[in-house]
């Protein structure tokens, strides 16, 4: 009779909370081939964006003299990277308020 609560948590409760957390794991969100496609798109925009951003300053440098390019976020850039938390920091806290 000792050995019947063993037995329990073996066949019972362990697979149970297994197969819990494979379900879970497995209705969890993914990301869609329709995503991905859609993250692509956006990720050529930004890049074009980017490229048009670098010609207006080259235009516009050339104009006057005294112009000095914005200096954007670099994702590479510890400085920046610190901006850039503080902004999920941010957003996120802004998502928890809601």
């Amino acid at each position: 009779m000792e050995a019947l609560p063993f037995v329990l948590i073996i066949f019972v409760a362990l697979p149970w909370i297994i197969l819990h957390y494979v379900t879970k794991w497995k209705t969890a969100a993914t990301i869609t081939s329709d995503d991905e496609v859609l993250l692509e798109e956006l990720y050529n925009l930004a890049k074009r964006l980017d490229e048009r951003m670098d010609t207006v300053e080259r235009l516009v440098a050339s104009d006057d003299p005294s112009f000095s390019p914005v200096k954007r976020l670099m994702h590479d850039q510890e400085v920046d990277n610190q901006q850039l938390r503080e902004l999920d920091r941010m957003m996120a806290e802004k998502k928890g308020a809601k």
